[in-house]
């Protein structure tokens, strides 16, 4: 249903049971999957694919060209997954020729005022309270948190099922399964509440809580650390991926606490 005080440009492709409210712009070469909802007085810019029982609220800005001063016009995408909401002016880049596009996962609700650069990759099932910010280049997990008014620096990752507290500046990789907070970004113990609501049995929240024991609080180096923890900790996925993360860090993790 398309209100008439909408525009939408004759080469989109929108599914018949999209809503469109009155004072949205629709610009060419973008895709609109069943059942999203899209407000009023949105913007949604060339290359967007927005998928399927979206909803995308009043004064956003959907897959505007970079804030990159190297970019060059290519064409590339701003991807947003089914059942994602995007709340009040939420602005959201397409990609430049680095990766192509920006990705939001399925599921995600990314709230009011915040902001995703380009070339960012965000999993499924994600939460950003108000004002969250990402530079470019950010990779961002499932089922992370941000609180409000987090601001992450361009190329950080952030792991599967973090949770990193309101207001705090990342300008280094936070492992998964941790909670970040403190100045500078800090280890402060693993999201057992989190990982608890997600269905984690106890046991294999003890053991990851056990590996962050070796890597946070028994004062090795990181290279240090990952060879106890391989031989100290058996093989399993959560071990592997924290493991595998902290080798693949290109910014280096943030550190413990009382390590800054």
């Amino acid at each position: 249903m398309y209100q008439p005080l909408s525009f939408i440009h004759p080469g989109a492709k929108i599914a018949k049971n999209v809503v469109v409210e009155p004072f949205s712009s629709i610009d060419n070469n973008v895709i609109i999957g069943q059942g999203t909802w899209i407000g009023s007085n949105v913007t949604i810019m060339s290359g967007a694919r927005i998928g399927k029982y979206c909803s995308i609220f009043p004064g956003s800005v959907i897959s505007a060209v970079p804030q990159d001063l190297k970019f060059n016009g290519e064409e590339t995408t701003a991807v947003i997954g089914d059942n994602t909401t995007i709340r009040e002016c939420v602005t959201i880049n397409r990609g430049t020729n680095d990766r192509n596009k920006t990705v939001i996962g399925k599921d995600c609700l990314i709230m009011a005022y915040s902001h995703i650069a380009h070339d960012c990759i965000v999993g499924n099932s994600s939460i950003f309270s108000n004002n969250s910010t990402l530079a470019g280049h950010v990779t961002v997990g499932n089922h992370v948190i941000l609180a409000g008014m987090v601001a992450i620096h361009q190329f950080c990752s952030i792991g599967n099922h973090a949770f990193v507290a309101g207001g705090s500046l990342v300008r280094k990789d936070i492992p998964p399964f941790v909670k970040a907070a403190r100045e500078p970004i800090s280890y402060v113990g693993i999201n057992s509440v989190g990982l608890r609501r997600r269905g984690f049995d106890s046991r294999v929240i003890m053991e990851i809580q056990s590996i962050y024991r070796i890597l946070y609080q028994k004062k090795f180096n990181n290279s240090q650390a990952v060879k106890i923890i391989e031989g100290e900790i058996k093989a399993t996925k959560e071990r592997d991926e924290i493991i595998q993360f902290i080798q693949n860090s290109q910014r280096g993790i943030m550190k413990g606490y009382f390590q800054n």
